[in-house]
């Protein structure tokens, strides 16, 4: 399949799918999960607000899923994927802030490969998952481990606004079995590792939660974390990188505090 670079974007007051060749944008008309064909307008990337790449009605989450990243908690593998959701409400785009609530002062940042669904998946074999992967694009599962630590549920510490990073693009074609992810806090590489050394590849994350959910086009799978990550600070530069999807890169700040 040819590698295709998607964007969602903001211009003239619409928001517009696009195909991303260079620096150019050309515009397309219509849902690029159903049909979509090119208007023959244009733009510059300089021009227009990028968004986030799709807009998820499911955002589907697995944790733990690099020996890496567990190696140092004396934690075994699970027998499956052990999977959380996180609220559509949390996705953010490229250039846009990691704002961190009151009270989240161990807010570390998680680099990962995020695949978008291309069709209805419901009860998939492994063997037909790569027919219902639209593409593939980068995350960043902003993580709150006090809270992921202590609450019940992680639904603040991994779903609070801003928390569910997405983008810059979707690109279609691409090995999902092997590509480089990596994180740089301010520039210093902190995670580097090939999706190949997931505990649970792709095709068995996607069959083994239509067994349960139904996916939907456009809905998305953050697959996981490689290594060990460190908290982030207000003012810091988090930039994501999934081999062929480009730099995801935001800026952390203090969320404003509720006034009463």
């Amino acid at each position: 399949m040819k590698n295709v670079r998607f964007v969602r974007y903001s211009a003239e007051g619409k928001t517009s799918y696009g195909i991303l060749e260079g620096e150019t944008i050309r515009e397309l008309q219509g849902d690029i999960f159903s049909f979509a064909h090119p208007t023959g307008k244009t733009f510059n990337i300089r021009e227009v607000k990028l968004l986030a790449p799709c807009d998820p009605r499911n955002v589907a989450a697995v944790g733990r899923n690099y020996r890496s990243h567990i190696a140092d908690r004396n934690i075994t593998p699970a027998p499956v994927p052990g999977l959380f959701w996180k609220p559509a409400s949390c996705i953010i785009a490229t250039e846009e802030t990691i704002q961190l609530p009151e009270g989240a002062n161990n807010t570390h940042y998680e680099a990962e490969m995020v695949l978008v669904i291309g069709k209805k998946t419901k009860n998939v074999r492994p063997a037909d998952v790569a027919q219902h992967i639209f593409g593939i694009t980068a995350g960043n599962d902003v993580s709150e481990r006090d809270w992921q630590k202590n609450d019940l549920q992680w639904f603040r510490a991994k779903g609070s606004d801003t928390f569910g990073v997405l983008g810059p693009s979707i690109v279609t074609g691409l090995n999902y079995n092997d590509l480089l992810v990596e994180s740089r806090l301010n520039g210093e590489v902190r995670q580097s590792q090939r999706t190949r050394d997931l505990i649970f590849p792709v095709d068995t994350i996607v069959s083994y939660i239509s067994q349960f959910v139904t996916l939907f086009p456009g809905d998305v799978i953050y697959t996981g974390t490689p290594g060990n990550t460190k908290s982030m600070q207000p003012g810091d530069l988090i930039e994501v990188e999934v081999e062929g999807v480009g730099v995801l890169r935001n800026r952390v700040a203090r969320a404003a505090m509720a006034m009463d």
